[in-house]
């Protein structure tokens, strides 16, 4: 499938799981702002999507990632940044959401796993309230966080000063 075709609306998305589900396939939601991907990015969604089922990622929009991270960010806006994720093997759709966290998306397509990077808990986890809503399961994956946009822009990408 064409990483074009992977980015889906909300509503085509409701309806891509729901054909998924008929199928008997399970449903792995990851998110973040994807901004610079990097190999950590790599090990998380490869991480995730090995727990089993359809993949789906959810990004955050170029507003809610600038709350998030501040002005400057993202670096890359996010169609673009779609793309890039969609293009992965390991990824059957991408969304692109507004909000400040991914409860509203867990809500609608109720995910069987909701899949966080190792710089979470399980109860530091800030959607767990909405996986628990429908009995969900949260699960911690990836590599260990050595790796992220912000430490990559403020160490390699930033004047270095004589």
């Amino acid at each position: 499938m064409k990483p074009q075709n992977k980015i889906l609306s909300r509503e085509e998305l409701r309806k891509r799981v729901d054909d998924w589900r008929r199928a008997g396939e399970r449903i792995t939601l990851a998110n973040g702002g994807f901004d610079l991907l990097h190999v950590g990015h790599v090990r998380y969604l490869r991480a995730a999507k090995g727990l089993g089922g359809r993949m789906i990622v959810a990004i955050n929009s170029d507003e809610s990632v600038r709350a998030l991270k501040g002005e400057g960010r993202p670096i890359m806006p996010a169609n673009e940044r779609a793309e890039i994720v969609a293009a992965l093997a390991d990824v059957d759709a991408v969304i692109i959401f507004p909000e400040l966290d991914v409860r509203a998306i867990i809500r609608e397509i109720r995910p069987d796993i909701h899949a966080k990077g190792t710089d979470y808990t399980l109860d530091s986890v800030p959607e767990r309230d909405a996986v628990a809503e429908y009995g969900g399961r949260i699960e911690i994956v990836g590599d260990p966080k050595d790796h992220s946009t912000s430490e990559i822009i403020r160490s390699r990408l930033s004047p270095r000063k004589s």
